[in-house]
């Protein structure tokens, strides 16, 4: 079940919105930006969908050793 909601935001912003994202389609592009902050479970499930992802998490693990490297140099 959907819900009205009647949000204030600045006129820059709203005209940004407005060209960007397009009309009809604002509500559904603040729902995705807000679902993960208020919704918890959804930003577990979309942890889990990108640890399945084989080559995203070997980028992210090479990413990782090389920052472990960097700060290794440091305590020296």
């Amino acid at each position: 079940m959907q819900k009205k909601l009647t949000i204030t935001i600045d006129e820059q912003v709203y005209e940004g919105l407005y060209r960007v994202v397009g009309s009809g389609r604002i509500s559904q592009f603040i729902e995705k930006l807000v679902r993960p902050h208020v919704l918890p479970h959804e930003l577990e499930n979309a942890y889990a969908q990108m640890a399945q992802d084989g080559e995203r998490e070997a980028e992210a693990l090479d990413w990782s050793e090389a920052l472990i490297s960097d700060t290794d140099d440091e305590t020296r």
